[in-house]
């Protein structure tokens, strides 16, 4: 995937408002789910716990819901994402489908997880996030566009100013944010310093 590939600057898709203050990473993953060897196949945890039942019977959850499928924007409310650290929290979203995430706050680590995913997660006031929670909830299928370049959302008639840090922002709008595809499109200039460094290069030879 080129750099091209992984700019992120709008982020367009239809919304899914999980209500609730201090939801934790424990609640969007639960823990028996971080056995994995990979992230592979974490989008079937997500959010199970409150989703399913004992007997695996669905329970009432915007996740769930008819209306809501192929959402791929949430919509949450003050510290989404506290408690653990896990990165497995953010995994399971992306793979359920979530591209962005629009919240009143998020817990610092969470949003440094998402946005080393490619994920957006910016902050509104709010009355913002109830505004946009009630156009979804009436209106599913209205279109939200978060545009990173002039930090704003727009749902419907609603457009409002959105904020996150500049440092994520210009990673996702450059598409530096992919460390790993960062180091592999520079291998050449990761080779020729690491060849200049005595210690490496005896290293190598021993």
């Amino acid at each position: 995937m080129s750099q091209e590939d992984l700019k992120r600057q709008e982020i367009i898709g239809t919304g899914i408002p999980v209500p609730g203050n201090d939801i934790d990473t424990d609640r969007i993953i639960p823990a028996r789910y971080l056995k994995c060897v990979s992230f592979e196949g974490l989008e079937e945890g997500a959010f199970y716990d409150v989703r399913f039942d004992e007997e695996g019977r669905p329970k009432d959850h915007p996740f769930n819901d008819p209306r809501f499928q192929g959402g791929s924007i949430l919509i949450v409310q003050k510290n989404f994402g506290c408690g653990s650290s896990r990165e497995h929290a953010p995994q399971a979203l992306m793979r359920f489908g979530m591209r962005g995430i629009i919240g009143e706050s998020f817990a610092e680590i969470f949003a440094g997880n998402c946005t080393a995913l490619g994920i957006p997660a910016v902050t509104a006031s709010q009355e913002t996030i109830s505004a946009l929670s009630e156009t979804v909830e009436k209106h599913p299928d209205t279109q939200i566009v978060i545009d990173l370049v002039r930090k704003e959302v727009t749902c419907g008639s609603l457009k409002t100013p959105v904020e996150v840090p500049e440092s994520a922002r210009q990673a996702l709008i450059e598409g530096s944010w992919d460390t790993t595809a960062q180091l592999l499109a520079n291998q050449r200039e990761i080779q020729s310093t690491a060849a200049a460094i005595p210690y490496i290069r005896w290293s190598v030879e021993a």
